[in-house]
């Protein structure tokens, strides 16, 4: 089974940066839709961005678009997601998912099939 391995979580001030990484076992990764999602304290996860396999195309949720950035590197076997101006309402933890089928713009997590484990991420002053 593919594992998914996330790092680069922390603790930052408003207004700051991270930039989390998600590392897999093996290329298989390459040939899958991979998303990034989010859950908070008492809330549902959801989905935060996803990019195909290949092309130009990036998809983002309304409340990250402009400030996240979703990246792939097929020779590191890894996705990224850059994460600016964050504030407060950006704490969460962090999750990479490689997706079952359908198209990549849906970022449902019933979609997903492969988690990572989850990297936290604190915002606050």
């Amino acid at each position: 089974q593919l594992h998914l391995e996330e790092s680069g979580g922390g603790s930052v001030q408003p207004g700051g940066s991270l930039r989390l990484s998600c590392v897999a076992s093996d290329n298989r990764i390459n040939t899958r839709c991979m998303g990034w999602f989010r859950q908070a304290p008492g809330k549902e996860r959801e989905g935060v961005a996803s990019i195909p396999t290949e092309g130009s195309a990036r998809y983002y949720d309304d409340s990250v678009r402009g400030r996240f950035t979703i990246s792939r590197d097929t020779g590191a076997k890894a996705i990224f997601l850059q994460m600016n101006n964050l504030g407060p309402e950006d704490t969460a933890v962090y999750y990479c998912a490689a997706k079952q089928s359908g198209h990549c713009g849906a970022i449902r997590p019933a979609n997903f099939n492969i988690w990572g484990q989850g990297t936290q991420v604190t915002v606050s002053s």
